[in-house]
């Protein structure tokens, strides 16, 4: 085999390597070929080991590596169920259907004989010259397998079928072509995992993230603990320290002077003064009642995850009473935490002015002006007396209060909504029912120091 013809799967492979989650650099690449023009392509065992050394680097990728190369080198193979049904007679003699029935153009011909290697040489073919190495959406999967079959003959084929005078041919044909059908289908589905899985991941990512969080499925939810926890790394690493920023407008004299002092004070360089930003402290009161459960479930985590970027968090629960939960998710996983929380306290039906009566009785002493206190819930008290007079008192002791509420703003104060009564109380209230509003909150509050 020439180098050349050598590269052309290998370049495949990177592709859907890189489609898998590898890093695989430019000087990897040529690395892994050298490599492969010495083990060579015979043995497979080899191959994957020698691929695996050089491009997998951690042990996430060297399983991403061992299901991506079992896929790669699987794909194309016609499934065994499909093979049986026209397999040639176990004598070895010819196959029924063959050449000896004379006639018929080059795909009918392979389907008659259940000529599995060429149709697989021939669908390789085709997918290259349709570039199905460009597939990136599963809805393209139809699309590509209609282009895959004309090039193979598809249409040469539905004539024949029509054309012909034999009950029988014409019957094994069609029943032939539906075959291949579905193996190209197939065949193209296997495409579309090796080199649009990333992008399908990624595009079912930025989904899950503007969906509502009370609509999230719960097949998504493994999938959303993980981007909420990659969220809250992101923000951490970003403010995860006390840092400082210019005041706009304000000039330090003393600095400016000393830095130009080669200019004989001349002020060409500016120094502005700068303010420091301490870690926020957060006081969290999560409504964990039916309608709000699974966005106060996604709330709880997302904070916890923040861990670095916060200076001291006091985490609580309530729907008709109101209990501290920090305990609970600092001796627990939070995939037992939170479960755990929700049977002690969860699902009920929220009475805010209780729950403000609790927490006047138990906590109010913890807040003072370096505290922001964020609280999650839709404002419905059902028709019980929301005590706006302890968010008074909350409010002149914390540096603000930050209300989310799920509900679509043009609602609020409708029915048994509070919200109007509890609005001037707040700095900020804002619409959060999706990853993306819940991002954008409280990367605000980290930016600004909360």
């Amino acid at each position: 085999m020439s180098e050349s013809t050598m590269d052309l799967p290998l370049l495949d492979f990177f592709r859907a390597a890189r489609s898998a989650g590898l890093r695989i650099s430019p000087a990897e690449s040529i690395d892994a070929s050298r490599a492969v023009q010495v083990v060579g392509f015979a043995d497979r065992t080899r191959l994957r080991d020698t691929l695996a050394l050089v491009l997998a680097k951690t042990v996430e990728e060297k399983q991403a590596f061992a299901e991506c190369f079992e896929r790669f080198f699987r794909r194309g193979s016609f499934a065994n169920d499909a093979a049986e049904a026209a397999s040639p007679a176990a004598d070895g003699g010819p196959a029924a259907g063959g050449e000896g029935e004379g006639g018929g153009g080059g795909l009918a011909q392979m389907l008659l004989n259940n000529d599995q290697a060429a149709l697989a040489a021939e669908t390789e073919a085709a997918a290259a010259a349709a570039g199905l190495v460009n597939i990136t959406i599963f809805t393209q999967v139809n699309l590509y397998t209609r282009r895959i079959l004309d090039r193979m003959g598809l249409a040469a084929l539905e004539r024949e079928i029509a054309e012909t005078r034999d009950a029988d041919r014409a019957a094994r044909l069609r029943g032939a072509r539906d075959r291949l059908r579905e193996q190209v289908r197939d065949f193209v589905q296997q495409n579309l995992l090796l080199f649009a899985e990333g992008q399908n991941q990624a595009f079912r990512e930025r989904m899950l993230q503007q969906t509502r969080l009370t609509a999230i499925d719960r097949r998504d939810h493994d999938r959303m603990r993980v981007l909420v926890r990659a969220m809250a790394r992101r923000l951490a690493t970003q403010y995860g320290r006390n840092r400082k920023r210019d005041r706009r407008g304000v000039l330090d004299v003393r600095r400016t002077l000393r830095r130009n002092m080669g200019w004989e004070a001349v002020p060409f360089l500016t120094v502005w003064k700068q303010e420091r930003i301490e870690k926020p402290k957060l006081v969290v009161l999560c409504d964990v009642s039916g309608s709000v459960a699974a966005l106060a479930q996604f709330l709880l985590l997302f904070l916890y995850s923040l861990n670095e970027a916060l200076a001291g968090l006091r985490a609580f629960a309530f729907s008709g009473s109101l209990i501290e939960v920090s305990e609970i998710l600092e001796q627990h996983p939070i995939e037992r935490a939170i479960p755990e929380i929700m049977e002690r306290i969860g699902f009920g039906s929220s009475n805010y002015g209780n729950a403000l009566v609790d927490f006047e009785h138990g906590w109010l002493r913890i807040l003072d002006s370096q505290t922001t206190v964020i609280i999650l819930g839709d404002g419905r008290g059902n028709r019980t007396d929301p005590r706006t007079e302890i968010l008074r008192q909350m409010a002149d002791r914390a540096k603000q209060i930050v209300w989310l509420n799920p509900e679509p703003r043009t609602i609020w104060g409708t029915g048994d909504s509070d919200m109007p009564r509890y609005a001037p109380f707040c700095r900020v209230t804002a619409v959060c029912n999706t990853l993306k509003h819940l991002e954008r909150v409280i990367s605000d509050l980290l930016r600004d120091g909360a």
